[in-house]
């Protein structure tokens, strides 16, 4: 009998040993359950109604460039306007880039815009900087009145001042030129601005400590001011890039050769001769937009991460 008791009470003492059977980890919900915690979750209605924004969203932003490109590919037999609009070319073609190549200089137009977007981007980099630094760092006698006369600018729109810029630039003498086109907007205010705003995140300590072991302005620059504000630089640099890829009224405005155009003023001079074909104007605004996305697409990196410095330095 005392065998058995014993053997009894060691397989009672094997059992509550036994460690729990692993249990599947519970999923966790992308919503809160009505009464319960976790307020940093949205109601099952609520996460409903953010994918709905989201989805309208997306298609009054992606659906413009969706139904241009499917009318660029449309052929003369298929209907760019029935409702609702068919995406789908049933008469599917590539003969309207063709004709946009054979009637307007694309790669030189292409190529004078980018003359005039890397021009621009790069000189609101360094002038911007230089510029912010000088806003956001230096003690100078007038700073608050430049500064307020350089938010009075963003308060006039560029057509007020259009005329002037071009009588300007006239009396420089770089009316129908590149240069003339390029100058006006080779410093922004709004990007003075970001820069400035950049530039204020960095301690005052630090560049007075950079002065007293004697560096100069342009050491302060390289080794503190820049490697600070690098990533504001390259918004600056994405949106002076697009700004002046896709400017079209100063361009117009200063150009009188159809040989020294910008790609989007030559787009107008197509939609003037093929105005009667929207399948040949929209090929040639899918050209037109084609180095954007390959510009954005490659620096979204860099354009993301400034726009996070930003926003934790602010």
């Amino acid at each position: 009998m005392s065998i058995d008791v014993q053997e009894n009470l060691s397989a009672q003492t094997s059992e509550t040993q036994r460690p729990p059977a692993p249990t599947a980890p519970r999923r966790d919900r992308p919503y809160r359950t009505k009464g319960a915690g976790g307020f940093g979750k949205p109601t099952l209605a609520g996460l409903i109604l953010r994918y709905v924004l989201l989805v309208a969203v997306l298609v009054l932003a992606i659906g413009p460039f969706v139904w241009q490109l499917s009318t660029s590919l449309k052929g003369p037999m298929d209907d760019i306007y029935s409702f609702p609009p068919s995406l789908i070319p049933s008469d599917g073609t590539l003969k309207n880039y063709t004709t946009v190549a054979s009637t307007i200089p694309i790669l030189n137009y292409a190529w004078h815009s980018l003359i005039v977007a890397v021009t621009l981007a790069i000189g609101n980099v360094i002038l911007g900087t230089m510029a912010g630094y000088a806003l956001g760092c230096l003690r100078f006698r007038g700073k608050k009145i430049a500064m307020g006369i350089l938010l009075a600018t963003l308060l006039l729109p560029g057509e007020v001042t259009i005329m002037s810029q071009f009588l300007t630039i006239k009396s420089l003498g770089l009316a129908d030129s590149l240069g003339g086109v390029i100058v006006p907007g080779l410093v922004g205010a709004i990007n003075v601005l970001l820069l400035t705003a950049a530039c204020r995140a960095i301690p005052q300590e630090l560049l007075e400590a950079a002065v007293l072991d004697g560096a100069n302005t342009w050491q302060v620059l390289r080794h503190i001011v820049w490697p600070s504000v690098r990533g504001m630089a390259s918004v600056v640099a994405i949106f002076a890039f697009i700004g002046g890829w896709d400017d079209f009224l100063w361009p117009l405005v200063v150009l009188s050769d159809p040989a020294k155009y910008t790609l989007t003023v030559g787009m107008e001079y197509l939609n003037s001769n093929f105005g009667s074909d929207p399948r040949v104007v929209a090929a040639g605004t899918m050209i037109a937009l084609v180095p954007i996305i390959v510009f954005f697409a490659f620096f979204q990196k860099f354009f993301f991460q400034g726009v996070e410095d930003g926003a934790v330095k602010g």
